[in-house]
């Protein structure tokens, strides 16, 4: 059996079960191995009561005192169950689960595992496991993988498809030659392998996260610094100069440049100048004023004669990216002539779109994946301005000099808070702007860290933001039942906050795994206000921008790196109201507590990331990611710092001696990472 067979010729897995592994994108015994574990569940021996903390996930062995009880709001069965062992009594609540009023009998000893949270004095546990105590019992002292599931896919059935993958696979060869082994300390491939899906112990688990990890990273830093030398020294096809419309449009707006602002701008025009091809990228917080630049940059162009294109990553955005340049048109006259051409437009808009630019009548292109079409033909594309999410390397940057005369000058924007030393590793092939500070108009957003036991004055002071015309953000980790259960899910999380607030309020969720058109109607309405509070994961992360947006609350913020969490809030605090961000931890430990304390505190995402780095210890490796702007399965560029430091010089050590990789000792490497598009995503590149 190869990487490449069929799940379908593992035992026990059917067209039927074959079907629901095909929505994670399983579809090849690769792809199962490859399915790495979010998380890790250890069973330890059951707790009494009054040890039971407020953040810790444990077990409990109690008696259920009394008949549970069920009470249904709406589309929500709520049940709830009271239980107590020689030490103390606690809640249980149950949603969705009426089943279990008969199962769970009075006087009947049972065991429940989950997160013990607080609420007042009490302690609570909602939607625990329930096991008997010998079955529970047998499952103690294990390390067991938990995988990301789908409706109608246990934990188990993935478990056991895995084992039987490993047992029946080739053994994984090794290619690094052993200096790489010895001096970053790697374990083998296959050990790697192994060893992340069903660890003995935490530092086996360590070991070959770290592998798999360098993996990921090596072979995109290989293909990026062979990539470089075809993108660096291009040279500048369309040189472009400096004019009054650039020089009016600064002078009328309504507010000055930063200072921050006004040297990026002057190396951009230094680029598009010079001699070579920009290829630049530019960092800045949420809200520093990264568009307004990037705006400048196009009207330079199409004051040169040249098109600019602007893409965005979702329609929605490139939508509010259209009108806010429309704006800028009718209030300052600007010489741009916008079209707008993403994926839902009809047949018909496309085709006059497709006639506009082929002629040259738009000189400014804006829209999604779509600009970048094979239909999309240019007169003469000089200026790409695009979003982290659709970061151009070679493939993209010869698709789009395909379109014209010569090669375009990319223009990437970025609002992940990467430190330099990072980024000058990750970005190698981008020259790197910062702009480093906010607007001096920008009314600070006021922030809280909370537990669980907040929650309710939370729901009600949204209510009343709402009932000032206001909207709500809610982020959630996950998406459907059954992926973490001690997290909380957007799809049961809806249904929850429509029981808990008035019928009136309008509600809507939006996760990842919805259509692309499903996603942007949700996004458009929210934008329009035709709904109040939108419950997302954290897709929104680059979203949308709607001003009327006042409160942003975040479940499990614990979950989330501290980066992660400043962009989100990013997506309030846009209008003149006063903005909040409520961040509702169920882990109540002091140091969980300090870390997310840290938000109040600073505005600056580079200081909030790197004080989350030193914060975290080496245990933080799963649930946590700071960066999704890099398709890597384990990988973070700032939780493995160290090991992306280490890759990066493994691979400039390499490429040095042997630039094309043709020495024997590195054939097993090329071979490897010539097919390791299952180690990430290497469509980026």
């Amino acid at each position: 059996m190869t990487r490449s067979t069929s799940i379908i010729e593992l035992k026990g897995i059917g067209e039927k079960s074959s079907a629901l592994f095909g929505k994670l994108n399983i579809f090849t015994v690769g792809d199962l191995l490859a399915h790495y574990p979010r998380d890790y569940e250890t069973f330890a021996l059951p707790v009494p009561i009054a040890d039971a903390m407020p953040g810790d996930t444990c077990a409990i062995h109690g008696m259920v005192t009394g008949i549970p009880n069920a009470k249904k709001i709406r589309n929500l069965t709520i049940l709830n169950v009271n239980v107590k062992d020689v030490s103390g009594a606690m809640q249980l609540t149950f949603f969705n689960m009426p089943f279990l009023k008969k199962t769970l009998r009075p006087g009947g000893y049972y065991v429940f595992r989950g997160l013990i949270q607080s609420r007042g004095a009490s302690k609570i546990m909602e939607q625990p496991k329930i096991y008997g105590l010998d079955d529970y019992r047998k499952q103690c002292g294990q390390l067991m993988p938990k995988y990301a599931l789908t409706k109608g896919l246990t934990n188990q059935a993935v478990q056991k498809a895995v084992k039987q993958a490993l047992g029946l696979c080739a053994t994984e060869e090794e290619y690094y030659p052993p200096s790489v082994i010895e001096q970053y300390d790697l374990c083998s491939a296959q050990e790697a392998l192994e060893n992340l899906h069903f660890p003995k112990t935490f530092d086996e688990m360590k070991a070959a996260r770290k592998r798999l990890v360098f993996d990921e990273f090596f072979g995109f830093l290989l293909m990026l610094r062979q990539n470089k030398d075809m993108t660096e020294e291009l040279s500048n096809d369309y040189p472009m100069h400096e004019t009054s419309d650039t020089v009016r449009f600064l002078e009328q707006l309504p507010f000055p440049l930063t200072k921050a602002q006004k040297k990026v701008w002057g190396e951009l025009k230094e680029d598009l100048e010079g001699s070579h091809c920009m290829n630049r990228l530019i960092q800045g917080d949420v809200g520093s004023g990264k568009t307004i630049v990037s705006v400048l940059a196009l009207l330079m162009c199409a004051a040169n004669g040249y098109q600019g294109a602007l893409m965005a990553p979702t329609e929605v955005l490139a939508a509010q990216h259209f009108e806010t340049v429309q704006g800028y048109i009718r209030e300052y006259g600007l010489n741009l002539k916008p079209i707008l051409l993403v994926g839902s437009m009809t047949a018909a808009q496309k085709r006059a779109a497709y006639t506009m630019i082929a002629a040259g009548e738009a000189n400014l292109v804006i829209g999604t994946h779509a600009v970048i079409q094979d239909k999309v033909h240019f007169e003469k594309l000089a200026l790409v301005v695009t979003d982290e999410q659709h970061r151009f390397g070679v493939r993209q940057r010869e698709k789009l000099a395909e379109k014209g005369e010569g090669h375009p000058h990319v223009l990437v924007m970025s609002a992940t808070p990467i430190p330099r030393t990072l980024a000058i590793i990750l970005y190698g092939d981008l020259h790197i702007s910062v702009i480093d500070e906010l607007p001096a108009n920008r009314l600070p957003i006021k922030n809280c860290v909370v537990n669980t036991s907040y929650r309710p004055k939370a729901y009600s002071f949204i209510e009343k933001q709402v009932r000032e015309g206001h909207q709500a953000y809610v982020i959630c980790p996950q998406v459907e039942e059954g992926e973490m259960e001690d997290l909380e899910n957007v799809v049961e999380y809806a249904e929850k906050l429509r029981a808990a607030l008035p019928a009136d309020i309008r509600i809507a969720y939006l996760h990842g795994k919805m259509s692309a058109a499903d996603k942007n109607r949700i996004m458009d309405a929210f934008s329009r206000h035709e709904t109040d509070i939108l419950v997302s994961t954290t897709v929104i992360e680059v979203g949308i921008n709607v001003p009327n947006a006042t409160v942003m609350m975040v479940e499990n913020a614990e979950r989330f790196g501290l980066a992660q969490l400043h962009q989100l809030r990013g997506r309030v605090g846009r209008g003149d109201a006063q903005s909040y961000c409520i961040f509702i931890s169920t882990n109540e430990k002091k140091e969980t507590m300090e870390r997310l304390d840290i938000l109040n505190h600073s505005n600056d995402g580079f200081q909030i990331a790197a004080q989350d780095l030193k914060l975290r210890g080496p245990g933080d490796l799963f649930g946590i990611r700071q960066s999704g702007d890099f398709s890597f399965r384990l990988g973070d560029v700032y939780t493995d710092a160290n090991v992306l430091q280490g890759a990066a010089a493994a691979v400039d050590r390499l490429l040095a001696e042997d630039p094309g990789l043709s020495m024997p000792e590195h054939a097993g490497l090329k071979r490897h990472f010539a097919t390791a598009g299952n180690s990430v995503d290497f469509r980026s590149i």
